[in-house]
């Protein structure tokens, strides 16, 4: 008996294929890919249908192999993104919903692709308010916190400075 194809999804990613300079354009350390899809949703987590992704300096760092996480070449970049919910796990409580505008973060990096699954809805992602611009919303975890800590923690900063 023939055993049915199972057919594989694809998603777009930019994907750093080699260490180096990744302003660099002529240097090809980064490239735009097919890549399979992941194929099922854990429980706690959420399938986001990326809308944008941010760039930080963290992300500059791991395509120069300078950051502390090193993934194995070839992997997908970024730390931040914000997007749609497509697919919810079974546990998701009513906190998110498909349709809903999300942003977030991964830890590790993969949100530089045309969607993302985050293990962790809760802990990952939060609700992107109506009338809060999707681009805006994948750039303030990460900047949003270097800055608190910045002031509040480091500088100790208080009310009225």
């Amino acid at each position: 008996p023939r055993r049915a194809r199972r057919r594989v999804v694809m998603v777009r990613a930019l994907r750093c294929v080699k260490l180096g300079d990744p302003t660099r354009l002529s240097d090809g350390v980064l490239r735009v890919d097919d890549v399979p899809r992941v194929d099922v949703v854990p429980p706690e987590g959420v399938r986001v249908a990326v809308h944008a992704a941010a760039l930080n300096f963290a992300d500059l760092l791991q395509c120069r192999g300078l950051y502390q996480e090193r993934p194995p070449l070839p992997f997908t970049p970024g730390g931040e993104f914000s997007g749609v919910i497509t697919e919810v796990g079974d546990a998701v409580t009513s906190a998110f919903k498909v349709g809903d505008a999300v942003a977030g973060v991964l830890v590790g990096g993969g949100a530089m692709a045309s969607e993302v699954v985050v293990p962790r809805a809760s802990a990952q992602c939060f609700a992107v308010p109506s009338g809060v611009d999707l681009s805006a919303a994948a750039a303030f975890p990460v900047a949003y916190g270097t800055a608190h800590v910045a002031l509040a923690h480091r500088a100790r900063l208080g009310a009225g400075q």
